[in-house]
Protein backbone atom coordinates (compact mmCIF):
# COMPACT_ATOMS: atom_id res chain seq x y z
CA UNK A 1 0.00 0.00 0.00
CA UNK A 2 0.95 3.63 0.35
CA UNK A 3 1.86 3.42 4.04
CA UNK A 4 -0.93 5.58 5.46
CA UNK A 5 -2.22 2.85 7.77
CA UNK A 6 1.29 2.03 8.98
CA UNK A 7 2.03 5.71 9.60
CA UNK A 8 -1.23 6.14 11.52
CA UNK A 9 -0.61 3.08 13.72
CA UNK A 10 2.97 4.18 14.46
CA UNK A 11 1.94 7.76 15.25
CA UNK A 12 -0.78 6.52 17.62
CA UNK A 13 1.62 4.17 19.40
CA UNK A 14 4.28 6.89 19.78
CA UNK A 15 1.73 9.38 21.13
CA UNK A 16 0.16 6.83 23.51
CA UNK A 17 3.49 5.72 24.97
CA UNK A 18 4.77 9.28 25.24
CA UNK A 19 1.65 10.37 27.11
CA UNK A 20 1.86 7.30 29.38
CA UNK A 21 5.48 8.13 30.27
CA UNK A 22 4.76 11.80 30.94
CA UNK A 23 1.77 10.87 33.11
CA UNK A 24 4.05 8.51 35.05
CA UNK A 25 6.37 11.44 35.81
CA UNK A 26 8.93 11.39 32.99
CA UNK A 27 10.48 14.67 31.87
CA UNK A 28 8.47 15.85 28.81
CA UNK A 29 11.62 17.23 27.14
CA UNK A 30 13.38 13.88 27.47
CA UNK A 31 10.29 12.08 26.17
CA UNK A 32 10.29 14.42 23.16
CA UNK A 33 13.99 13.70 22.52
CA UNK A 34 13.26 9.98 22.73
CA UNK A 35 10.36 10.37 20.30
CA UNK A 36 12.63 12.23 17.87
CA UNK A 37 15.20 9.41 18.01
CA UNK A 38 12.46 6.80 17.58
CA UNK A 39 11.03 8.69 14.60
CA UNK A 40 14.46 8.81 12.95
CA UNK A 41 14.87 5.05 13.46
CA UNK A 42 11.36 4.34 12.16
CA UNK A 43 11.89 6.49 9.06
CA UNK A 44 15.20 4.77 8.33
CA UNK A 45 13.61 1.33 8.66
CA UNK A 46 10.61 2.29 6.54
CA UNK A 47 13.00 3.48 3.83
CA UNK A 48 14.71 0.08 3.97
CA UNK A 49 11.38 -1.74 3.68
CA UNK A 50 9.90 0.46 0.97
CA UNK A 51 10.35 0.07 -2.74
CA UNK A 52 9.66 2.41 -5.62
CA UNK A 53 6.74 1.59 -7.89
CA UNK A 54 8.01 0.91 -11.38
CA UNK A 55 5.07 1.00 -13.76
CA UNK A 56 1.50 2.11 -14.28
CA UNK A 57 0.11 -1.20 -13.01
CA UNK A 58 1.90 -0.89 -9.66
CA UNK A 59 0.86 2.76 -9.33
CA UNK A 60 -2.76 1.70 -9.94
CA UNK A 61 -2.47 -1.00 -7.26
CA UNK A 62 -1.17 1.44 -4.63
CA UNK A 63 -3.68 4.12 -5.65
CA UNK A 64 -6.53 1.60 -5.48
CA UNK A 65 -5.59 0.66 -1.91
CA UNK A 66 -5.43 4.36 -0.97
CA UNK A 67 -8.85 4.91 -2.58
CA UNK A 68 -10.54 2.31 -0.35
CA UNK A 69 -10.20 -0.41 -3.02
CA UNK A 70 -11.90 1.68 -5.72
CA UNK A 71 -10.23 0.32 -8.87
CA UNK A 72 -11.70 3.02 -11.10
CA UNK A 73 -10.14 5.78 -8.99
CA UNK A 74 -6.88 3.82 -8.78
CA UNK A 75 -6.74 3.57 -12.58
CA UNK A 76 -7.56 7.27 -12.95
CA UNK A 77 -4.72 8.22 -10.59
CA UNK A 78 -2.34 5.91 -12.46
CA UNK A 79 -3.36 7.61 -15.74
CA UNK A 80 -2.72 11.01 -14.18
CA UNK A 81 0.70 9.92 -12.88
CA UNK A 82 1.62 8.54 -16.28
CA UNK A 83 0.64 11.80 -18.00
CA UNK A 84 2.33 14.28 -15.65
CA UNK A 85 5.39 12.22 -14.72
CA UNK A 86 6.95 11.75 -11.31
CA UNK A 87 7.71 15.46 -10.92
CA UNK A 88 4.29 16.63 -12.10
CA UNK A 89 1.51 17.98 -9.92
CA UNK A 90 -1.86 16.29 -9.51
CA UNK A 91 -4.76 18.26 -8.07
CA UNK A 92 -7.95 16.49 -6.99
CA UNK A 93 -11.07 18.63 -6.95
CA UNK A 94 -14.68 17.99 -6.07
CA UNK A 95 -16.88 18.03 -9.15
CA UNK A 96 -20.49 19.03 -9.60
CA UNK A 97 -21.23 15.90 -11.65
CA UNK A 98 -21.17 12.21 -10.77
CA UNK A 99 -18.50 11.39 -13.36
CA UNK A 100 -14.81 11.12 -12.56
CA UNK A 101 -12.61 12.76 -15.16
CA UNK A 102 -8.99 13.58 -15.80
CA UNK A 103 -7.98 16.95 -17.24
CA UNK A 104 -4.33 17.56 -18.03
CA UNK A 105 -3.31 21.21 -18.09
CA UNK A 106 0.00 22.14 -19.67
CA UNK A 107 1.96 25.02 -18.21
CA UNK A 108 1.65 26.76 -14.88
CA UNK A 109 -1.25 27.37 -12.54
CA UNK A 110 -1.38 30.17 -10.01
CA UNK A 111 -3.24 30.04 -6.71
CA UNK A 112 -3.57 33.81 -6.64
CA UNK A 113 -4.32 36.41 -9.23
CA UNK A 114 -3.15 39.97 -9.59
CA UNK A 115 -1.89 41.82 -6.55
CA UNK A 116 -4.30 44.73 -6.77
CA UNK A 117 -7.69 45.29 -8.43
CA UNK A 118 -6.20 48.52 -9.81
CA UNK A 119 -4.35 46.36 -12.37
CA UNK A 120 -7.65 45.45 -14.07
CA UNK A 121 -7.76 46.78 -17.62
CA UNK A 122 -11.07 45.19 -18.67
CA UNK A 123 -13.67 45.83 -15.99
CA UNK A 124 -16.39 43.86 -17.83
CA UNK A 125 -14.37 40.64 -17.76
CA UNK A 126 -12.41 41.53 -14.59
CA UNK A 127 -9.16 40.73 -16.40
CA UNK A 128 -5.80 42.30 -16.96
CA UNK A 129 -5.03 42.51 -20.67
CA UNK A 130 -1.51 43.48 -21.72
CA UNK A 131 -0.30 43.84 -25.29
CA UNK A 132 3.10 42.25 -25.92
CA UNK A 133 4.49 42.91 -22.41
CA UNK A 134 7.87 42.05 -21.01
CA UNK A 135 7.51 39.11 -18.63
CA UNK A 136 9.66 38.77 -15.51
CA UNK A 137 9.54 35.35 -13.83
CA UNK A 138 10.85 35.45 -10.28
CA UNK A 139 10.96 32.15 -8.37
CA UNK A 140 11.21 33.74 -4.93
CA UNK A 141 9.37 36.26 -2.81
CA UNK A 142 10.06 39.85 -3.86
CA UNK A 143 10.85 41.73 -0.66
CA UNK A 144 12.49 44.84 -2.09
CA UNK A 145 12.24 46.58 -5.43
CA UNK A 146 15.82 47.78 -4.96
CA UNK A 147 17.17 44.62 -6.63
CA UNK A 148 14.74 44.97 -9.53
CA UNK A 149 15.27 48.70 -10.05
CA UNK A 150 17.79 48.40 -12.93
CA UNK A 151 15.42 46.12 -14.87
CA UNK A 152 12.42 48.33 -14.13
CA UNK A 153 14.28 51.42 -15.34
CA UNK A 154 15.27 49.72 -18.61
CA UNK A 155 11.71 48.57 -19.26
CA UNK A 156 10.29 52.00 -18.43
CA UNK A 157 12.47 53.52 -21.16
CA UNK A 158 10.82 51.24 -23.75
CA UNK A 159 7.30 52.28 -22.76
CA UNK A 160 6.14 48.65 -22.83
CA UNK A 161 4.13 46.94 -20.11
CA UNK A 162 5.75 44.57 -17.62
CA UNK A 163 4.12 41.45 -16.21
CA UNK A 164 5.82 40.21 -13.03
CA UNK A 165 5.13 36.64 -11.96
CA UNK A 166 6.55 35.90 -8.51
CA UNK A 167 6.00 33.57 -5.58
CA UNK A 168 4.88 36.55 -3.49
CA UNK A 169 5.48 40.26 -3.03
CA UNK A 170 5.77 42.00 0.30
CA UNK A 171 6.77 45.42 1.51
CA UNK A 172 6.86 48.23 -1.01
Amino acid sequence: GDGTTTATVLAHAIFKEGLRNITAGANPIEVKRGMDKACEAIIAELKNLSREVKDKKEIAQVATISANSDEKIGALIADAMEKVGKDGVITVEEAKSINDELNVVEGMQFDRGYLSPYFITNADKMTVELSNPYILLFDKKITSLKDLLPILEQIQKTGKALLIIAEDIEGE
